[in-house]
């Protein structure tokens, strides 16, 4: 069997040409394929692995806290980012399990770690004891 190869190199405008025998022929890409709502929900009910979610599902899920999320990032475990920043570890783990939000402050506050968390611990390091 034999394989094909096809060379295909966009211009600086976008448009697409094929080198073939040594010539180029320009190529034009299909036109996209429009679907109704009524398609594109069909095709999600179908997809066995992606199926959209309903209003009961939806209202079950729990939101995942921003801080706790900032926290993996950083690798830290909860211990670890309240000692590091200051934050109460009950505090931490209320905020992380949904039963209290932060407040404005705590937000900003949050806000600025996830921005810069290494100046803020070398910043909270420098505090007197």
């Amino acid at each position: 069997m034999s394989k094909t190869h096809t060379i295909v190199k966009m211009a600086g405008d976008g448009t697409l040409s094929r080198v073939r025998g040594g010539r180029k022929v320009i190529v034009k890409p299909a036109e996209p394929r429009t679907m109704t709502e009524a398609k594109v929900l069909a095709a999600a009910k179908a997809d066995p692995d992606n199926r959209p979610l309903t209003a009961k599902a939806l209202a079950g899920m729990k939101p995942v806290a921003r801080v706790k999320t900032l926290r993996r990032a950083l690798s830290l475990t909860q211990q670890e980012f309240a000692q590091r920043y200051h934050i109460p570890l009950g505090t931490l783990r209320d905020w992380e399990q949904g039963r209290s939000q932060p407040d404005q402050p705590a937000r900003a506050y949050l806000a600025v770690i996830a921005r810069d968390p290494e100046h803020v611990r070398k910043a909270l390091m420098r505090e007197p004891a």
